[in-house]
């Protein structure tokens, strides 16, 4: 097992992990939001653009993927997934604390469908329900609509004193 930075290179490993484990939005995210494929290439090359994604890796494969962003007085939280199969085996755990450790401003943001599983997985690691969430999502986020908006919530963790 290794969390290693990701590379230019690994992008169609990192869309296959991102894809696989978006299937589960199906049913619980409002189908409107699901394309098929969930990222698609060049949304993700413009992603790895402007994000820094690490992976979990098992023998030469990526498991699961997350990225972070700096923007302005704190760092987003972008892109957390983990192949299906491989779930609930604390791989999520490690990618977000190396993600914390890698953070130098004092809060970590992240957006999420508001009716998924990953809210009660990111509660359970320290983060909280930030108020002024359309002003959060404006502020920190490029490209988020008012229907994406409204299915979503930003949750918080301070990492250092504020």
């Amino acid at each position: 097992m290794a969390i290693r930075l990701c590379l230019p290179e690994d992008m169609e490993e990192i869309a296959r992990v991102i894809n696989e484990a978006a299937q589960a939005y199906r049913g619980v995210v409002p189908q409107r939001f699901l394309g098929d494929p969930y990222m698609s290439r060049n949304e993700l090359a413009g992603e790895m653009s402007t994000v820094t994604f690490f992976g979990y890796e098992e023998q030469g494969q990526l498991i699961g993927v997350m990225a972070i962003e700096p923007v302005g007085d704190v760092t987003l939280l972008r892109h957390a997934y983990v192949r299906n199969s491989r779930q609930r085996r604390g791989i999520g755990t490690s990618l977000l604390q190396h993600m914390e450790s890698l953070t130098l401003t004092p809060w970590l943001l992240l957006g999420t469908w508001r009716d998924s599983w990953a809210v009660n997985f990111y509660r359970k690691h320290g983060f909280e329900f930030m108020p002024a969430k359309d002003d959060l999502l404006t502020r920190y986020w490029h490209r988020v609509s008012a229907d994406q908006a409204a299915e979503s919530i930003v949750l918080g963790k301070i990492l250092r004193g504020v």
